[in-house]
């Protein structure tokens, strides 16, 4: 498969590439990556140290994914969008990635940030990206990692995976503490209560009593020596949080 590298205003041609990593994308549908950088260096340099790295792919550049979509000779097998620092779960970006999304389905998307943000990758693939890459990962990995998303997997990098394995232990020893304490309707109660529902909503929503309801508040501020509603939203707060 030959190589090469376009822009938005191409002119540029690249050398004989290394050799790939991924054996030419073999699991890859044909096509092109699209990569989307508002910033000409970033994103030139960028396509040419992929493709150096063993991107066996063709590559062209665009400013925005509104240029990308105004490309009427675009064939895309997949798209790496290079946030920078900007945060994907600022409204108008959010906007425009889950607009794309939505009207390009089976199109992989891979997110490339200079945060590893816990935070922003779970936004990423709550919009529906196929991976999220660091850029303190290696250009290596970086190759692998696109070429796993353009065969229809998902990358998520290992140290997310231990930011998210740290957040299942605090949740899962958050809800050890809250067992200790409470009941498990307690618990319910209190998990609505922090939601700011009253006890009518709340008594529709566990199937109970609203006097039952009452009962339960009344046994939660006991317990956490609360006067009303609003202190106990503030213990549990700093109890378990």
């Amino acid at each position: 498969m030959a190589v090469g590298i376009s822009s938005y205003n191409p002119k540029a041609k690249l050398g004989r590439p290394f050799k790939p990593v991924i054996s030419k994308f073999e699991d890859v549908k044909s096509g092109k990556l699209a990569i989307i950088d508002n910033r000409a260096l970033d994103r030139e340099c960028l396509a040419q140290s992929l493709i150096a790295h063993g991107l066996d792919l063709d590559v062209e550049q665009f400013p925005s994914l509104a240029a990308w979509r105004k490309s009427s000779d675009s064939n895309s097998a997949g798209i790496l969008i290079n946030i920078g620092g900007n945060d994907i779960s600022d409204e108008p970006l959010k906007r425009e990635i889950t607009s794309l999304i939505v009207d390009f389905p089976d199109l992989p998307i891979v997110v490339l940030a200079e945060s590893r943000d816990l935070r922003q990758v779970l936004h990423a693939f709550e919009a529906g990206v196929h991976g999220f890459i660091s850029s303190a990962i290696g250009l290596s990995v970086c190759v692998n990692a696109i070429a796993l998303a353009l065969a229809g997997g998902a990358f998520i990098s290992a140290e997310n995976l231990t930011d998210l394995r740290h957040l299942l232990m605090v949740a899962a020893n958050k809800e050890r503490r809250k067992a200790a304490i409470f009941t498990e309707r307690e618990a319910d109660v209190i998990d609505a209560l922090t939601k700011g529902k009253p006890n009518k909503i709340i008594a529709y929503e566990l199937n109970l009593r609203e006097s039952t309801v009452k009962v339960h508040v009344r046994n939660i501020m006991k317990k956490l020596k609360a006067k009303n509603r609003t202190e106990i939203i503030f213990k549990i707060s700093g109890l378990f949080n």
